[in-house]
């Protein structure tokens, strides 16, 4: 059976630019990528801690925005070497004593090896030229990548700002990380 002229769909001039102007509002109202990679670093163990420095470091000498969200046992990894026992009551001290504070300390998540886990894995890294966390953490900090951490979690774990490496910007909240992550390319949650 054939189609009449007056059975085909048209559509006018006004209809087309109402698509047009539609598709134009939406498109302004998309998020635009940066390229940019964020990190959430929530975990303290070696093995988080080391590829979250390494992934930072490498986006930043690519050309790439790089910026580390330190949370939870994450933020453990920028406290200062020296600083060991934190917070004001007893929970706060006990959670300190149990995490090892800073990134030269970390312990493997696996093959803890009766505590020889870690030594043996920074000794590997050694023997195949690789740059261990804390000085990953120095090389980001030269590099640009922006080192931030969490104020919730250093209220929660009674951290204050100078328990804290040199070189990291202001805390910030679950809030304002989120509007990091929202316009980069890549997010991780390491």
């Amino acid at each position: 059976m054939a189609t009449t002229e007056a059975e085909v769909p048209t559509t006018s001039l006004t209809d087309l630019l109402e698509r047009v102007e539609a598709l134009e509002a939406e498109q302004r109202n998309q998020i635009k990528k940066k390229n940019k990679l964020t990190i959430i670093a929530w975990g303290g163990s070696l093995d988080q801690i080391w590829p979250t420095t390494i992934l930072a470091t490498t986006a930043a000498a690519s050309g790439m925005e790089a910026s580390v969200f330190f949370t939870f046992w994450g933020l453990f990894a920028i406290v200062r070497p020296g600083v060991r026992i934190t917070g004001e009551n007893w929970m706060q001290k006990m959670m300190s004593v149990m995490n090892p504070g800073s990134a030269q300390k970390a312990k493997l998540s696996h093959y803890h090896f009766a505590g020889a886990g870690p030594a043996m894995f920074k000794k590997l890294a050694d023997d195949h030229h690789v740059a261990k966390p804390d000085e990953l953490i120095g090389l980001a900090n030269d590099l640009g990548v922006r080192l931030i951490p969490c104020q919730m979690t250093m209220d929660l774990l009674g951290l204050k700002r100078e328990d804290l490496i040199d070189g990291l910007e202001e805390p910030i909240g679950a809030a304002t990380a989120i509007a990091e992550m929202r316009d980069a390319a890549v997010s991780l949650f390491i």
